[in-house]
């Protein structure tokens, strides 16, 4: 079956020249010119992926994304955010609203085809085929890639379902953020190691009471506990705001 894109852009030649150049590498290209434009297509079709602007009229993109995340049907969508700057500002903030990758403005169409193709692999598999993996209170099921945390379901993008697959495997083991960008983001991806740290600010979110279970270790990285005694009597600290 033919990989479904969604492109929002408000900027025509941007949004023609890239369809264009994704249409000719085998993609299905959908085109949409404003957030609630990419909503209704959405609903209509759900696509594979979605690129998405930051800025657009109607709705912005950071909106666009927070509503696709807050809705179960589509909470898993990949979602690869364009910022018009390339500053980090906007980038965390995308990845804040839930974007698995974001690109910067002017980008080459090679580039954005192997973000896209990095994006979907993980999409495909996001963690050793068929197993159940436990630690605490988080199950992680990676055939069906679903996540629990005492038996609630955990709504996670792409990039949070294998960051923390990876600290559920690892089994309290520190893994430093290099380890976790190469498993989440995948080989070749280059990330800053502040965009781990957003995603792993996120997860905590989600986890709600039990934020504390995924822990810092300063200079290194980060290591999952099995309940909240042992983060309680460790002396490592959250060093991480967003």
């Amino acid at each position: 079956m033919t990989t479904r894109i969604l492109i929002v852009e408000d900027e025509r030649d941007i949004a023609d020249v890239t369809a264009y150049n994704l249409r000719k590498s085998g993609y299905d290209v959908a085109l949409a010119s404003n957030g609630r434009a990419a909503l209704e297509a959405i609903a209509q079709k759900t696509p594979d992926l979605v690129i998405l602007d930051v800025m657009l009229p109607e709705l912005s993109g950071t909106e666009v994304a927070s509503r696709i995340r807050s809705n179960p049907s589509t909470a898993s969508l990949p979602i690869i955010m364009v910022t018009a700057k390339g500053e980090e500002v906007d980038q965390l903030v995308g990845l804040t609203v839930g974007a698995d990758d974001y690109i910067a403005k002017p980008f080459s169409i090679k580039i954005l085809q192997a973000r896209i193709e990095a994006v979907l692999r993980r999409s495909k598999g996001a963690g050793p085929s068929g197993k159940v993996l436990s630690m605490g209170p988080i199950s992680i099921n990676t055939e069906s890639h679903e996540a629990t945390v005492d038996g609630e379901s955990l709504k996670l993008t792409l990039t949070e379902f294998r960051l923390l697959s990876s600290l559920v495997a690892a089994q309290g083991k520190v893994l430093s953020r290099n380890v976790l960008m190469s498993r989440a983001m995948g080989p070749g991806v280059t990330v800053t190691e502040r965009t781990i740290d957003v995603h792993i600010t996120s997860i905590r979110k989600k986890l709600g009471k039990y934020a504390g279970l995924v822990t810092t270790v300063r200079g290194v990285g980060y290591r999952l506990v099995a309940d909240l005694s042992d983060y309680l009597a460790s002396d490592e600290t959250d060093d991480v705001s967003v």
